[in-house]
């Protein structure tokens, strides 16, 4: 009988320490405890930095999008910019060549002046009188207007 009651105490005993191992134990020493709340603490920190450094990041990418569609429009502009000034200057070559060619076929056939007779005899009635002659025009050239298209 002996045996049969230790076997019976070993068997409450296993059933009891059984009975702990799966309810869990619900003491814990303070400094560990203390120890877990600072960690809980500490990644609660730790998730809220992350969030706000989350948000800092997209919207650092949102201002580099706007900046490089910015910078895409701004490239844009500068190129046309840069084709306008081209042809304008193209043009500007070439009016100051014409012009160039103008000045030289001017000196090239001098102009000579009418000679103007002065009247023997001054008339009272001169000033109503026509002589028929009109007074000399000076011929001045000008380089034509040309409109340019960029």
């Amino acid at each position: 009988m002996l045996i049969r009651s230790r076997s019976a105490v070993m068997g409450l005993c296993a059933l009891g320490f059984s009975s702990m191992l799966l309810t869990g134990c619900d003491f814990w020493p303070p400094a560990l405890q203390a120890q877990i709340e600072q960690l809980h603490s500490e990644a609660q920190q730790a998730a809220a930095d992350k969030a706000l450094l989350q948000n800092q990041l997209n919207a650092a990418n949102k201002a580099k999008e706007e900046l490089q569609i910015r910078v895409e429009d701004l490239t844009r502009v500068n190129k046309e910019k840069s084709a306008m000034i081209a042809s304008l200057e193209h043009t500007i070559a070439a009016a100051r060549e014409r012009a160039a060619k103008a000045v030289k076929t001017n000196t090239a056939k001098p102009t000579t002046k009418p000679v103007v007779k002065k009247a023997a005899k001054p008339s009272s009635k001169a000033g109503a009188k026509s002589t028929g002659k009109s007074a000399p025009h000076k011929h001045t050239t000008t380089a034509p207007n040309k409109r340019v298209q960029p």
